[in-house]
């Protein structure tokens, strides 16, 4: 691969930053709300598997 000195390494990585889309803050905002409320959903729903797993498994063993 060619060497490319210090200067001309910045110069792209600056080249390279000005082409990215960067999102607005209210983009940023909406999808972090939208991170948490899937994360409170995912935890409910493994919650509720979880409580229904150990009553039938409590209701095997007590049946028993």
């Amino acid at each position: 691969m060619a060497k490319t000195n210090p200067v001309q390494f910045m110069q792209q990585v600056r080249a390279e930053v000005a082409k990215v889309s960067w999102p607005s803050r209210r983009e940023v905002m909406l999808t972090t709300v939208m991170v948490f409320i899937m994360a409170a959903l995912t935890a409910t729903f493994f919650s509720i598997v979880d409580i229904a797993i150990r009553f039938g498994l409590t209701a095997i063993v007590s049946g028993l």
